[in-house]
């Protein structure tokens, strides 16, 4: 119950911060669905919707920083378009192929520091889907807005979790 009590309190003290800060997340990728119309990938649009969380819900974070934005899903999305070229075949090599994708891009933004785990979804999705220039212009003009969109409405949010 004491735990319950916590996040009533929480809540009450900013309730406007949550209502603003997830209705700030609905419009911006409303806006970017719209102009992207990234509908036929949808493993693509999981990843963002990830990125999407990390920027409105923890704006402070170091993992929404625009570096870690933008780095991370380009540490992503170029393992996953290699990996999308390599070990494919059969069902065990695929699937290698897709692991390491996503082995080689953690491993990448962890010495790079531009750590942003939603990107490890960007690896995996190419890995499988493989590059197309619908597909880099999709996860780039994505990002590319919401590190925009954070940089001018960070000073207005507060960490929601």
């Amino acid at each position: 119950m004491d735990e319950i009590s916590n996040i009533l309190v929480k809540f009450k003290k900013n309730w406007k911060k949550y209502v603003f800060q997830s209705l700030l997340a609905t419009i911006t990728i409303f806006f970017i669905l719209l102009i992207l119309n990234v509908q036929d990938r949808p493993i693509i649009v999981s990843s963002l919707g990830a990125s999407t969380f990390i920027v409105f819900a923890m704006p402070k974070s170091m993992v929404a920083k625009a570096r870690n934005l933008v780095g991370g899903h380009a540490v992503g999305f170029i393992c996953g378009s290699i990996f999308s070229f390599l070990l494919n075949g059969n069902f065990v090599f695929s699937n290698l192929s897709y692991a390491l994708a996503v082995g080689l891009s953690i491993f990448l933004m962890v010495v790079i520091d531009t750590e942003h785990p939603p990107a490890a979804g960007t690896a995996l999705s190419l890995s499988i889907t493989g590059f197309s220039l619908n597909a880099f212009l999709s996860v780039f003009i994505s990002v590319a807005i919401l590190a925009v969109v954070h940089h001018f409405l960070k000073p207005y949010m507060i960490d929601l979790i």
